[in-house]
């Protein structure tokens, strides 16, 4: 893996300043680009998550011209073979999170999980590495505030209460996102640290946030 040069901005594609703020929050002083948030248009893609991650950021990194970021949520129930999974938010907005409950009426199996994945490239044409986080839960019947999706009626194993009920702390230590930003955040601060320390004195990660 390149070295990644000192100073450079990173697009982080979200048109949300909550997400940026928990994203910077969880990546801390060790992640080597400065991030900084882009609403773009991006096709919808159907496939597999991993698909459809690349390709979003593919043409992510076309449309900025430089290195981005893009995220990519799913929920994925196992009695239905893995869906929602990428198509989640269209069953949220249809159904809310009650209906999400419903649609596992007929199944015993009420178990899930939550997949986060954070896909970089550095820029037009470079490759994508994509960064996974997982989280397994059980598909409940709706408890806590309603102000974050699909969070009411996912219960994650070996707690009591779903994500929407658990102290932010707590879901930021466990989320599927936050898996997923340490993967990466753990990815490049190895590259940063493979450098030879007389180039790292010149500016070390922390300088960047």
């Amino acid at each position: 893996a390149m070295a990644v040069p000192a100073g450079r901005s990173v697009v982080f594609v979200t048109g949300n300043a909550k997400k940026l703020e928990e994203v910077i929050q969880i990546l801390g002083d060790k992640f080597p680009y400065k991030l900084v948030s882009k609403k773009i248009d991006l096709p919808e893609y159907q496939g597999e998550p991993d698909e459809i991650s690349i390709q979003k950021c593919k043409e992510a990194a076309r449309q900025i011209d430089g290195p981005v970021i893009v995220e990519d949520t799913c929920l994925c129930f196992r009695a239905l073979g893995g869906l929602p999974g990428p198509y989640i938010k269209w069953f949220l907005d249809k159904l809310k999170p009650e209906g999400l409950y419903k649609l596992l009426a007929g199944f015993e199996d009420k178990s899930a999980w939550a997949l986060c994945t954070f896909a970089f490239s550095a820029g037009r044409d470079q490759p994508v590495q994509l960064f996974r986080g997982k989280t397994e839960g059980q598909i409940v019947e709706p408890r806590g505030p309603r102000d974050f999706g699909w969070d009411p009626c996912f219960q994650p194993d070996g707690y009591n209460k779903t994500y929407a009920e658990l102290p932010k702390d707590v879901k930021n230590s466990i989320s599927h996102r936050y898996r997923a930003l340490a993967a990466m955040s753990e990815h490049f601060s190895q590259i940063n640290n493979s450098v030879p320390s007389g180039e790292q004195a010149q500016g070390g990660a922390c300088a960047f946030f």
